[in-house]
């Protein structure tokens, strides 16, 4: 049986921790969180953000973006707004998509020419790709557009939009977890 003395230590350590932890978890969401979602929120071609997902070295967010929304500026615009506030962390923004098995086919379609211009770095390779898609698929307009770091992807059909961000770095190339 363990005496009083070390029953007391115990239950003061365990009650520190809990303070002290929660403290932090308390901190993390209402000081740092709740502004990113906030600011992330009203960035022009935003629906809904979800709660961030944050870790040492990066914030993911799960976003829902608007059907007319232009990828690119959404990406500078949220950039901008939340880069003082992320303390140096990466900012990772998990778009949700409205599916459409049509779109995912037309997307399938272009992959490998896609994949082989962004490996290859011949980024005037990508519009014609989709103007490939745009043409084989009546009705579908596939737009792109990129920056220093990425290259945006949007393709549209009726109500269904689907979004690619592909890293312009080919060792993040190995998986495109947002394709």
């Amino acid at each position: 049986m363990l005496s009083k003395r070390i029953m007391a230590i115990i239950l003061t350590a365990a009650a520190s921790a809990l303070v002290l932890f929660g403290g932090w978890f308390v901190y993390e969401r209402s000081v740092v969180a709740a502004p990113i979602q906030k600011a992330i929120t009203a960035s022009e071609g935003i629906i809904s953000a979800g709660a961030p997902d944050m870790t040492s070295d990066k914030v993911t967010i799960e976003v829902t973006l608007e059907a007319d929304a232009r990828l690119r500026s959404v990406y500078e615009s949220v950039k901008k707004q939340v880069q003082p506030m992320l303390n140096g962390r990466e900012l990772v923004l998990d778009i949700k998509q409205q599916p459409s098995e049509r779109l995912d086919e037309a997307w399938s379609a272009a992959l490998f020419d896609i994949a082989e211009a962004m490996e290859t770095k011949h980024y005037s390779q990508i519009p014609e790709s989709l103007q490939a898609i745009s043409d084989r698929y009546d009705g579908i307009q596939a737009v792109s557009e990129m920056d220093d770091t990425n290259v945006y992807i949007t393709l549209r059909d009726g109500e269904s939009t689907k979004f690619v961000v592909l890293p312009r770095t080919p060792s993040k190339l190995e998986v495109w977890t947002n394709a």
